[in-house]
């Protein structure tokens, strides 16, 4: 019977139907915009605060191993709708705490004016009624699914019917310890971590000579740069590469496999080349951020555009380990050689770049450690 009904519904009110699916479409894809936006919010944020900055590396890091495993572009905008909720109470909270801001400003004035008047005392008990009211609203609100709608509309009878409901607070616990748990955030400090400690352990010995360097004399600091300059050239070609496949196998010695990568570059040359290529050259413009020093205070807003530039690359350095590992023979000798030549400049171009940002950089010869590239996604002088 309701399979019937449903389909004389679906018979009778056809337009109406597509019309609500079609509005549900666009308000999941508008979701799952807004989801993005919020996911880069947060890494940001994560990104400058230490300990915190290796969720960040973690979450992009797990972005390239999840499509070099899958081969799916859609499969690396991990959390995104989980971001979503997260990104709805940030702004939902900032909208209703307004009245309370309001009349805090009303209170204080009054204060100011008149201190321990009748007038001065009435705002700062209406006060203390306006945040009680607000933060009953913001918990009811984050109940009901922490959705925007949710803070502009209270509903304050279903708010009371909620109340009255046997082990509310034992499903409530359920639900948030479900939604903690889902985020993983224990396996991206971990993946991060490691990856972290990995890559640094690659950059040492080059970085380390390019400070060196600038601190001989001019023969000696030419001779020394451009051994550092040649080792932080091989390094910056394998160790996107290296990442990716330490991510896809969630193994420690795979971030060491150097043999393994360029035989995996021989069945992906063009796409090796490709997303090398985006890697590095949109690692360049944030080394132009750190011209100026930022304040602590607003040191996340860089970071975002960090993560904005970081994020495509782990994408296509992910798609290009996936396009190698689903070959079993390697491509023809042409565009393997044609790969191999197009990769020369464009590393040997990041190198002199790097070289040249103690220049550049606020910080001098220390923003070489800043290789956010295959570090962290934030000026490590700035944490």
């Amino acid at each position: 019977m309701p399979s019937a009904v449903a389909r004389e519904s679906v018979g009778t009110k056809g337009p109406e139907v597509k019309r609500k699916g079609f509005f549900g479409k666009v308000g999941s894809g508008l979701d799952w915009v807004f989801g993005l936006v919020a996911l880069f919010v947060l890494l940001a944020a994560c990104s400058v605060v230490p300990v915190l900055n290796f969720l960040s590396l973690g979450y992009l890091l797990n972005v390239s191993g999840t499509i070099a495993r899958t081969g799916r572009f859609r499969d690396g905008f991990i959390g995104v709708r989980k971001a979503a909720v997260l990104g709805s109470i940030a702004a939902g909270v900032w909208l209703v705490v307004w009245p309370a801001r309001l009349v805090s400003k009303m209170w204080k004035d009054a204060e100011l004016i008149a201190p321990g008047s009748g007038i001065a005392r009435a705002w700062h008990v209406g006060l203390m009624v306006v945040i009680a009211v607000t933060l009953a609203h913001i918990v009811w609100a984050c109940v009901r699914g922490g959705r925007l709608r949710h803070f502009l509309w209270p509903q304050p009878l279903r708010f009371v019917r909620w109340l009255r409901a046997p082990q509310k607070f034992g499903n409530l616990q359920s639900r948030v310890t479900e939604y903690v748990v889902s985020l993983r955030l224990p396996f991206y400090f971990w993946l991060g971590l490691r990856g972290f400690v990995g890559a640094l352990a690659w950059l040492m010995v080059p970085v380390g000579i390019l400070l060196a360097a600038t601190r001989l004399p001019v023969g000696g600091s030419v001779l020394l740069s451009l051994l550092g300059g040649l080792l932080l050239l091989l390094v910056a070609i394998h160790l996107p590469f290296l990442q990716a496949r330490f991510a896809q196998t969630d193994r420690f010695g795979a971030l060491f496999e150097l043999r393994e990568v360029r035989r995996l570059f021989l069945r992906a040359p063009v796409a090796f080349w490709f997303s090398l290529l985006i890697t590095l050259l949109f690692a360049v413009p944030l080394y132009l951020l750190k011209i100026e020093l930022t304040p602590r205070e607003l040191a996340w807003l860089p970071s975002l555009l960090f993560v904005i530039f970081i994020f495509p690359a782990r994408v296509l350095t992910g798609w290009a380990m996936s396009r190698a590992t689903r070959r079993e023979a390697p491509r023809h000798w042409f565009p393997r050689w044609v790969a191999r030549l197009g990769i020369v400049p464009v590393a040997v171009a990041y190198v002199l770049f790097v070289y040249l940002t103690p220049y550049l950089s606020w910080n001098g010869a220390w923003s070489l450690l800043e290789q956010h590239a295959f570090l962290v996604p934030a000026p490590l002088m700035a944490l």
